[in-house]
């Protein structure tokens, strides 16, 4: 697919629009786990990106891989058509956004800003209000599938805004994930991505506590977690924690603290809402514990080290 301006047989039309296949120019904001490999796909699909972090070797990544580092987040945003923030939480998307030298000030009017974090749903909506007042497009677009899925590019995207805005958002969603849905107005992406954490979180937890008894009654754990994953009790979870747990390797993927921070949100929304969520609350818990044992670097596979503390076994 060729990305070029206008058309060879009218070399005097100088106002001749782009070809139909001209790429949108995109920023982006926030380049660590799941930003590089995230900006990097988008790279490879020929889109032009612009990036901006704190740490200057992940500038230096995203040169290597064919981006342009940005010194500023202005300098970054101002001639961009997308705008796109991968950051960890609520703050740092708030950080990013307002202030003088924040997006909302320095991206041009009529750009579409894309939030890729998992925050509050109200930080989603609060941010779509402001930004419209300056002429700017919102969806939030928080993602799940972890590193392994950003780097594959089959992450799950679920999004939040204006049916137009995720219309022209599509293509770029889909160099970046496998399945793209739209769940409903600003802050809506965001629910769905606090109740995909609930589920993770509980689903790890219960595969951590089966791992433990397994283990404990003598069981070979590679061949029992072959046969679990082929029935009722298999999971993407399990599929993608498998090794994990059986070589007790916790690299984050997608670490302890932030899956803390996304127990905060569901927690807090479905009490808004008046939403009982029993078992989320106790795994909510053994989250924070863990957390406070200082295992929150550690990936969320780590749940497995808390019921191994519970169960007096090896940690």
């Amino acid at each position: 697919m060729s990305h070029t301006h206008g058309t060879p047989d009218a070399p005097d039309a100088p106002d001749a629009p782009d070809t139909p296949d001209t790429l949108p120019r995109i920023a982006w904001i926030g380049l660590g786990i799941m930003g590089s490999p995230m900006s990097e796909n988008l790279i490879g699909a020929g889109y032009d990106v612009t990036g901006h972090t704190l740490e200057q070797e992940k500038l230096d990544r995203l040169a290597a891989a064919g981006g342009t580092p940005a010194s500023s987040l202005a300098g970054a945003v101002r001639d961009a058509d997308v705008i796109i923030t991968m950051v960890p939480a609520s703050p740092q998307v708030e950080a990013v956004a307002y202030g003088p030298d924040g997006i909302l000030e320095n991206a041009r009017p009529g750009a579409l800003l894309i939030d890729m974090s998992s925050i509050t749903p109200q930080t989603s909506v609060d941010l779509a209000a402001a930004a419209k007042d300056k002429g700017i497009r919102v969806l939030d677009a928080p993602v799940s599938g972890g590193e392994a899925g950003a780097v594959e590019a089959v992450l799950s995207i679920m999004v939040g805004g204006e049916q137009a805005d995720f219309d022209a958002a599509k293509p770029l969603f889909e160099v970046l994930g496998r399945t793209v849905v739209r769940c409903g107005p600003h802050g809506c992406g965001q629910t769905v991505k606090a109740a995909n954490q609930l589920i993770v979180a509980v689903n790890i937890q219960a595969c951590a506590e089966a791992v433990v008894f397994l283990e404990k009654s003598g069981v070979d754990l590679a061949a029992a977690l072959d046969v679990l994953n082929g029935g009722l009790a298999g999971s993407t979870v399990l599929t993608r924690k498998k090794d994990n747990f059986l070589g007790r390797d916790f690299e984050p993927g997608f670490r302890i603290d932030l899956h803390h921070k996304d127990m905060g949100i569901v927690t807090d929304a479905a009490r808004t809402v008046g939403a009982a969520l029993p078992v989320g609350a106790v795994v909510a818990q053994l989250v924070a514990s863990l957390r406070a044992q200082g295992d929150g670097g550690l990936d969320h596979s780590a749940l497995l080290r808390a019921v191994e503390r519970l169960s007096g076994t090896r940690v």
